[in-house]
């Protein structure tokens, strides 16, 4: 069974905090260079980008997952992961009408660049994304389930947007199927520090807002990648199966 490497939790110039460098073909160079064959692009709370690195990505061996960090309205970062561009311009729609009608301060916040597959500037959001949607961790899970995709919880560990820190325990109404742990806590160290994280399976990003930041530590087994590949991997179902790389690759 082929074996992809991947990187979940990657911003570009869309995200309020990440660097004028994530642009789309750098964004892909640096995963290609690093032997990474996935790439979810996650901005917050916005998708405008999405398309573009999947542009850039074209004809090469890097497949880039549409997908988006929600900060919930318990101020909680999830990972929301789909298959195609329509599931997430669903997903954008709903996430936009929960959204405050502000109007983003890039001296305060710095910019949100909407840029084509070249890097190349189209315009500025003005719409202020660094905020929280009015959707709970529960709104989210059954809203993302239902249009297709997958929620991760990330970088539960932390005490800025983390699961923990926010809301105490992970929520037992839904079904959280990975927990997603930052790159400054080992995998073999979670369970100690977060006995409930013993109970969910666990990947490490890079939370990629620099170049440099990229890990690529996932480690899947999986006949395509695609999110129910994924959600089976996670699962460890039909042979399927994924691990976190260490010592971190060459690099790193």
């Amino acid at each position: 069974m082929p074996t992809f490497r991947a990187e979940l939790h990657v911003h570009t110039v869309l995200s309020p905090c990440a660097e004028v460098e994530m642009i789309p073909p750098l964004i892909v160079q640096e995963a290609l260079d690093r032997g990474i064959q996935i790439i979810a692009i996650t901005d917050h709370n916005a998708s405008a980008n999405v398309e573009a690195v999947q542009q850039a990505a074209a004809g090469t061996d890097l497949t880039v997952l549409p997908g988006m960090e929600v900060q919930t309205q318990e101020e909680v970062h999830a990972l929301c992961l789909f298959d195609t561009l329509e599931q997430l311009a669903a997903w954008q729609r709903r996430v936009s009408r929960s959204l405050p009608p502000l109007e983003n301060n890039a001296e305060l916040f710095g910019e949100q660049f909407v840029v084509d597959g070249e890097g190349e500037f189209i315009r500025r959001e003005t719409q202020l994304l660094l905020t929280s949607a009015n959707l709970s961790i529960d709104d989210i899970h059954r809203e993302v389930t239902r249009l297709g995709g997958l929620l991760i919880p990330a970088h539960v560990d932390r005490k800025a947007f983390g699961l923990f820190a926010n809301l105490g325990l992970a929520p037992v109404e839904i079904s959280i199927e990975a927990m997603e742990i930052s790159r400054h806590l080992a995998v073999e160290d979670a369970p100690r520090r977060f006995p409930q994280l013993r109970t969910y399976p666990l990947i490490q990003s890079g939370d990629v807002h620099r170049l440099e930041e990229f890990l690529g530590v996932n480690q899947f087994e999986i006949e395509a990648p695609t999110v129910a590949e994924l959600r089976k991997a996670l699962k460890k179902e039909a042979g399927r199966s994924y691990r976190v790389l260490r010592p971190l690759p060459q690099g790193n």
